[in-house]
């Protein structure tokens, strides 16, 4: 999927009201004052997600440790399945990344508020075994919350960390987010 045209920029609302992987009630203003990074998927994912949530990890270690104003989110589209328990243990793969969950109707409204794609695809007869086809575009917004820019998924590592560079220098930092949660700093 192409990166958004700047019509739909406009049309993407940061805001959410979620669980982290650690059980917390968490939303946008848990997360003001620093830059969020954040990616849609789920856990069952076998390439997509993996793949970019590597990408946003070396992105992130890339700009080092001590300058990184930003927090990586990782956001479900599968809800059913994907528990704060699930996203905690599949994100020991990822500890920088905080993971977030809700109900059905919370993962909707983010899903809107992003413009994000994502929708069930039955794999087999089992119920457990399916599919979520998905939008795979990582966004930054900026301390207050507001969208900086997109990545989309087929974006080289190096073309991210210099594109991130590029939209950080021209705003101040600020704290850094380690996949904790906001209400454990």
């Amino acid at each position: 999927m192409p990166p958004l045209n700047p019509n739909e920029r406009q049309c993407v609302c940061g805001t959410f009201n979620l669980t982290d992987h650690h059980g917390r009630s968490v939303s946008n203003e848990s997360f003001r004052g620093r830059f969020m990074l954040i990616f849609f998927g789920f856990t069952h994912c076998r390439i997509v997600c993996p793949r970019a949530l590597t990408k946003i990890s070396g992105a992130l270690d890339a700009l080092g440790e001590t300058l990184v104003p930003v927090c990586p989110l990782y956001i479900t589209v599968d809800p059913e399945r994907d528990t704060a328990e699930v996203m905690r243990k599949f994100l020991l793969s990822y500890p920088r990344i905080i993971g977030l969950t809700g109900s059905r109707t919370q993962i909707e409204e983010v899903k809107r508020n992003f413009r994000v794609f994502a929708r069930r695809a039955a794999n087999s007869l089992d119920d457990d075994n399916y599919n979520v086809p998905h939008t795979s575009i990582t966004y930054l917004l900026d301390r207050d919350g507001q969208f900086v820019a997109d990545f989309n998924d087929s974006i080289p590592l190096n073309e991210m960390v210099e594109r991130l560079k590029s939209h950080l220098a021209l705003r101040k930092f600020g704290a850094v987010c380690d996949g904790r949660s906001a209400e454990q700093d």
